[in-house]
């Protein structure tokens, strides 16, 4: 039922997109009020409860104005637009964003295959939503690029190929009540810290702790407030997007003040020799997170800790048990006129040994390690944005000729990403 669900959602993006495209030609309708967006420090992008809804227009105070996507998160210091929104006919009332991004990296210590410069198209992505309603719906649909420390260069093409297809994101979402949300469809990950699409995240290139999880999963989800402070998601999904649908996912986050508080679980209960680009051995285990984020003022602060764990599995070339342990900090400090510094640092140390029987979870080989630091000077005006990323990756306890150069034998690697970007929403029906 959860495949078929999405993909109707996928065959229908296309004419989504095209009725927007044809709305976008009109005169916008005066805009509906949209719930409120996401706090900027929630972790994961579908564990958002629900929030309440915004109080109605009087006569001496007018609608308010359409508020950023509603079920979209940014963990770093890019600013998203609010939306343009426009009167679909018998779809009632759509908003919609889009982006439009390329980066170049420059590396040392390519591997084979891999070039010391490279550059692509990383995001061309439309975002339509209906934010209202007791019935809602979300579609994402492009092309996009997941850049990763440590992962050589992966054009958008190959991206789209061998991950999730032209529209990674879909899906329905019933607002059972002001509490209660069930979303069905292809999800967001309740895991992590860092989320799948560049502009979302403190840095360009995802890190070695986050390409250790999942990123998207299809199956059904339900968001429920707990509390004042307290809310709550758990998912029935497929994992590591692997259409085996015996995958349990929760979240639990805590938020007062500007203190937020998250845990993260997740595990298969079952196992399957499948394995993809996007569905890797890590599909077969389970994991946790804890992360905890302080936001005030110019700084966002949010260090991390996460857990995962392959059990023997010999049918899938697991034949001891392997562990991942690591975490991370990341922090950002916003200037004047537009500037700011986010920074992450990041430790990730696998179990075992090249000898023992380990399964190499990190790719630097069984039982190894790594150290990361990246440091991401941004600037944003309005929908334009530049950053770039200055990355250093360290492995440790590897095997030699699973590393960096043409051998495989340097430790090191260093990369300057260049993002160039621009986010579409309310600025195209301005005047």
């Amino acid at each position: 039922m959860y495949l078929n669900m999405s993909r109707i959602l996928q065959t229908t993006a296309g004419a989504m997109m095209t009725m927007a495209l044809i709305a976008g030609a009109q005169t916008p309708a005066t805009p509906a009020t949209a719930p409120a967006p996401a706090p900027a420090d929630q972790t994961s992008a579908s564990a958002t409860a629900p929030a309440a809804a915004p109080a109605p227009a009087t006569a001496d105070q007018p609608a308010a104005a359409p508020a950023p996507l509603s079920t979209f998160v940014l963990t770093g210091p890019l600013q998203w637009l609010p939306p343009a929104t426009f009167d679909a006919g018998p779809l009632g009332k759509i908003a919609v964003n889009g982006i439009l991004t390329g980066y170049s990296v420059f590396q040392n210590n390519p591997v084979p295959g891999d070039d010391s410069a490279q550059a692509t198209l990383s995001n061309g992505q439309i975002f339509i939503q209906k934010a209202d309603g007791k019935l809602q719906y979300y579609i994402q649909a492009g092309v996009y690029t997941m850049p990763t420390l440590g992962v050589p260069f992966v054009n958008a093409q190959n991206t789209l190929n061998n991950f999730y297809g032209p529209v990674p994101v879909a899906y329905l979402k019933l607002q059972a009540t002001t509490s209660t949300q069930f979303l069905v469809g292809s999800l967001p990950t309740l895991m992590g810290a860092e989320s799948t699409f560049t502009y979302q995240n403190f840095n360009i290139e995802r890190g070695i702790v986050w390409n250790q999880e999942n990123a998207i999963n299809r199956g059904i989800q339900v968001n429920q407030t707990l509390g004042k402070y307290l809310s709550g998601a758990v998912s029935w999904n497929d994992g590591y997007y692997s259409n085996r649908y015996s995958w349990l996912s929760g979240s639990v986050t805590l938020t007062k003040g500007p203190h937020t508080l998250v845990y993260d679980g997740m595990g298969n209960l079952g196992q399957t020799v499948y394995q993809t680009a996007a569905t890797p051995v890590q599909n077969n285990g389970y994991m946790h997170a804890v992360i905890y984020t302080y936001t005030k003022g110019p700084w966002i602060i949010s260090p991390y800790f996460q857990y995962g764990k392959v059990p023997i599995f010999p049918r899938a070339g697991v034949f001891k048990g392997t562990s991942s342990t690591g975490g991370a900090i990341n922090a950002s400090y916003a200037f004047k006129s537009g500037f700011s510094l986010p920074a992450r640092v990041e430790y990730l140390t696998s179990s075992g040994s090249a000898t023992d029987g380990s399964y190499n979870l990190l790719g630097f080989g069984a039982g190894s390690g790594g150290v990361t630091f990246t440091a991401t000077p941004t600037y944003q005006k309005g929908g334009l944005y530049l950053r770039s990323d200055l990355a250093l990756v360290h492995a440790t306890d590897y095997t030699t000729g699973a590393v960096f150069g043409k051998t495989g034998a340097d430790a090191n690697q260093f990369r300057g990403v260049l993002e160039f970007g621009y986010i579409f929403g309310k600025n195209i029906t301005e005047k």
